[in-house]
């Protein structure tokens, strides 16, 4: 694994417990969106994450094709060019059920 496979791939982690911490103190989707501060931060966080998955080798992301690469980088583009069209539920459901997952797969490449 390249040094820079291995900095994005940190990078990603970062993003992730990012997005965890900002959306902790919130029991539900309703809310979460309404913390303006804490949504749009979060958001930001899923653009980085889609930034950082354009920078990675196309031949590593298909060889760890277990990862869903393309799913995670066209969702960063709803969320660049259709901001106001967010569902909340949706995120909270990817925070809530999709995160860990991904973050557990990354850790994994990291080994």
């Amino acid at each position: 694994m390249s040094n820079n496979t291995k900095f994005e791939l940190l990078s990603l982690l970062e993003s992730i417990d990012k997005i965890k911490l900002y959306s902790q103190d919130f029991s539900n989707a309703d809310d979460f969106y309404h913390d303006q501060k804490s949504f749009d931060a979060s958001m930001m966080q899923f653009v980085v994450i889609g930034e950082v998955i354009s920078r990675l080798n196309e031949a590593y992301k298909k060889e760890h094709s277990e990862i869903p690469w393309q799913k995670i980088k066209d969702f960063r583009n709803i969320i660049a060019h259709d901001y106001f069209g967010i569902d909340a539920d949706e995120i909270w459901d990817i925070i809530h059920g999709k995160l860990l997952p991904l973050k557990s797969g990354i850790e994994k490449l990291l080994k």
